[in-house]
């Protein structure tokens, strides 16, 4: 397993189980990939190093499973954005357009009035800037959406596609949960002890601060590889497109914001959120509080990718790599790195346990598994 993330201690963990004796590296000092956590030590305070992570599904199976390594405390996004000096309630919802609009209407009303403010000459959005026009009209696009998106993606919103905004986030009641899903938490003693005791089994061995390299393959029946697709190939055909994140951490004495995540709309403001930790635990308590900025950017060699870009150019190459990546004889490639998609949490444990299954099978069919159980 190359990556100690969530991808590779849930397949590993399953193949162990199954009798397979697992080899689990990381060139970080540290299990959990991105969903890392550790406690502040001048706070007591439960970090998400590499930014937020909040667990939510609808998977039951992945619940149960995550539970069995992790108790998961009740915990729900609700998410807040600052726009022209005001505080508003995301997502959008009865609240946020009776507020901001300085009216009170009703659902049915405020339906009707959405409606009434948004772009209809618009049939099929191809953009994401006609995607949100289509659907709330200028006014909530430009509040909410157009700053935060060039913030986020470094670029205009005409040039992004439309299925970037897949579903927008407006309910016509009074619910500021941020996410739909029946299951949701964190886990109380945070991630990090979570994905250290899948990986805690006599037929795993963990080798930290491991650079794997292609030449080690030759040891093993086969690779799972989460890391960078490109980056197995050293980077043959060129890299692909990622947006990074770079974070400003400061502490206060105190509650900073009175919440978990504050996004900010405002082109002018040069972050597109602040996050403070402690609220992620709100079965804590602590006076003091750790902070993050949160800044996006294009991501450069050395940087830690976090979001795969997969505009035209990007999608071009990916089918490229995957081509190459189709002539391996004992890889799979897995993960969200592995496959150049984003993945929630939830998702890439469904696709993990999967992929283990699937491995198992092609044991006991004689055949081989392929470059990719899920094809990008």
């Amino acid at each position: 397993m190359v990556g100690a993330g969530l991808s590779g201690a849930v397949i590993g963990r399953k193949l162990a189980e199954a009798g397979h004796s697992i080899v689990v590296c990381d060139e970080r000092n540290h299990v959990a990939g991105n969903c890392y956590t550790e406690r502040d030590k001048d706070t007591g305070v439960l970090v998400h190093v590499y930014g937020p992570h909040i667990f939510h599904t609808d998977d039951e199976e992945v619940w149960s499973y995550v539970n069995r390594y992790e108790t998961f405390m009740p915990f729900v996004n609700r998410v807040k954005t600052t726009s022209g000096g005001r505080v508003f309630l995301l997502p959008v919802n009865l609240h946020t357009i009776n507020q901001f609009f300085d009216k009170t209407l009703r659902p049915d009303e405020a339906r009707d009035f959405i409606t009434s403010i948004a772009d209809n000459s618009i049939e099929e959005p191809k953009t994401f800037e006609e995607q949100a026009l289509k659907f709330v009209g200028r006014d909530l696009y430009e509040a909410f959406f157009k700053g935060y998106t060039v913030k986020q993606w470094g670029c205009s919103p005409t040039e992004l596609p439309a299925s970037i905004l897949k579903r927008l986030p407006v309910r016509f009641n009074y619910d500021d949960n941020y996410f739909f899903h029946r299951f949701q938490g964190m886990p109380e003693n945070g991630y990090t002890g979570m994905v250290e005791k899948i990986l805690d089994h006599e037929r795993i061995e963990l080798r930290l601060g491991h650079r794997f390299t292609r030449a080690e393959s030759e040891a093993f029946d086969h690779i799972f590889y989460s890391g960078p697709l490109d980056g197995y190939f050293d980077f043959e055909l060129g890299r692909l497109g990622y947006r990074t994140l770079d974070f400003e951490r400061f502490y206060y004495d105190g509650d900073y914001q009175g919440c978990a995540v504050m996004n900010y709309g405002d082109l002018e403001v040069p972050y597109t959120r602040i996050t403070e930790h402690k609220h992620f635990s709100p079965w804590e308590k602590h006076e003091k509080s750790v902070c993050y900025r949160e800044f996006s950017r294009a991501c450069e060699e050395g940087d830690i990718p976090y979001y795969p870009i997969r505009m035209a150019d990007e999608k071009a190459l990916l089918q490229r790599y995957v081509e190459r990546a189709s002539q391996e004889q004992k890889v799979t490639f897995v993960g969200r790195l592995g496959t150049y998609r984003y993945l929630d949490m939830d998702v890439t444990i469904r696709e993990g346990l999967d992929t283990a299954d699937a491995y198992l099978r092609s044991l006991a069919a004689q055949q081989p598994l392929g470059s990719f159980f899920v094809n990008p």
